[in-house]
C-alpha cells in the first residue's frame, strides 16, 4: 500500500518532479500539499475504512454479500448529496448533506430493526431494504426538481464516486471522525468476531448481541459516511477486500480485519491512480472498482451455488 501511494503522489494531470520539490518550486508544493497529498491520504485512508467496514458488516450479518447498502448508508448519502446540490452551494455542504443523509438512514433503519426484541439479523436487513427504497424514491423526486444541464449532472457525477477536487481544507472533520470510529472497531474487534457465532452461543460467551451489534454497526456506519460524504459512492471496495482478505489468511481473525482494510486501501488508491490517468479528463473512480468488482461478485454466486 506504501509504494502504491507513492505513486499516486506523482499521477496526475499537472506533473510533479521529485527534483523540483526538493528545489523548492512554490507551485509543485502547492499541489503536492494542498492537493495530491491530501487526495493520496483519503485513498489510504478511505480505502482502508471501508475494507475494515465491509469486513464488519460481513461478520456481523454471517452474510458473504453485506455491503454497505444493506442497511441504507449508500442510499442515504446519495440522497443527502442530491439535496446540497440542489439547495446549497459549496462543496463543503453538500460534503454535510451527504453525511448528514447517511447517518439519518441508517439511524433510521436501526431504529426500526430495534423494535424487534429478539435482534434477528433479518430484521436489520429488512429494515434497510426498507429504508433504502424510501431513499431511492426521494432521490428520484429530486432529479426531476433538478436542472438536466447542470445540477442533473452534477448528483450523477457525485453518485459515482470521485476523489477529485478533495483538498485539505474540506477533509479534516472526516479523516479525524473516520480514525476515531477505526480505532473504536478494532478495540471491539473480540464482539464483533463473537457476533459471527451463533447468537445462543454468543450470550454463552457474555456478549449482549443486540446491544454490541446496534454499536457495532453504527460505528462501522460513521466510518462508511465519512468517506462516501467526501468522495461519492464507492462501489465494491467493502465488498472485494474482505473477501480477498479471507482467501489469503483462511481465517476470520483481527488480522484478517486489518488485512481488509490494507486490501480496500490498495484497491481504492489503485482505482484513482487509473481514473486520473487513462484518459484525457478524469473518470470515476467506481468504474475501476465496478471492473473488478462486478465478475468477483459474479465468481462468489457461482461458487456459492457449487457449494450447495
Amino acid at each position: 500500500m506504501i509504494t502504491i501511494a507513492v505513486v499516486g503522489l506523482f499521477v496526475g494531470k499537472y506533473p510533479l518532479s521529485f527534483s523540483k520539490l526538493l528545489a523548492g518550486d512554490e507551485m509543485q508544493w502547492r499541489v503536492f500539499l494542498t492537493l495530491r497529498l491530501t487526495r493520496t491520504v483519503v485513498g489510504v485512508i478511505g480505502g482502508f475504512a471501508l475494507g475494515i467496514a465491509g469486513f464488519v458488516y460481513q461478520t456481523v450479518f454471517r452474510n458473504p454479500l453485506a455491503s454497505p447498502d444493506i442497511i441504507g448508508v449508500s442510499s442515504g448519502a446519495s440522497t443527502g448529496a442530491a439535496f446540497g446540490i440542489l439547495f446549497f452551494q459549496g462543496a463543503a455542504s453538500v460534503t454535510i448533506s451527504a453525511f448528514a443523509g447517511a447517518l439519518l438512514a441508517v439511524v433510521f433503519a436501526l431504529a426500526i430493526s430495534a423494535l424487534d426484541k429478539n435482534g434477528k439479523n433479518s430484521t436489520i436487513v429488512l429494515a434497510g431494504i426498507a429504508v433504502h427504497s424510501l431513499a431511492q424514491t426521494a432521490l428520484m423526486c429530486l432529479k426531476l426538481t433538478a436542472d438536466p444541464e447542470r445540477e442533473l449532472a452534477s448528483i450523477e457525477y457525485w453518485i459515482m464516486g470521485s476523489l477529485n477536487g478533495i483538498s485539505i481544507y474540506s477533509v479534516t472533520v472526516n479523516v479525524i471522525l473516520c480514525v476515531v470510529c477505526l480505532v473504536a472497531l478494532f478495540l471491539l474487534h473480540r464482539q464483533i468476531i463473537l457476533l459471527s457465532a451463533e447468537e445462543g452461543e454468543a450470550r454463552m460467551l457474555g456478549v449482549n448481541v443486540a446491544s454490541i451489534r446496534l454499536i457495532v454497526l453504527l460505528i462501522a456506519t460513521l466510518v462508511v459516511a465519512s468517506v462516501v460524504s467526501l468522495t461519492g459512492l464507492i462501489s465494491f471496495v467493502g465488498l472485494l477486500a474482505p473477501h480477498a482478505a479471507r482467501l489469503v489468511t483462511k481465517n476470520n481473525r483481527i488480522g484478517t480485519m486489518f488485512f481488509s482494510g490494507i486490501l480496500g486501501g490498495i484497491l481504492l488508491c489503485g482505482a484513482d491512480i487509473l481514473a486520473r490517468s487513462v484518459a484525457s479528463s478524469e473518470l470515476p473512480v467506481s468504474i475501476f472498482t465496478s471492473i473488478l468488482g462486478a465478475p468477483f461478485l459474479i465468481f462468489l454466486i457461482v461458487r456459492g451455488r457449487k457449494q450447495i
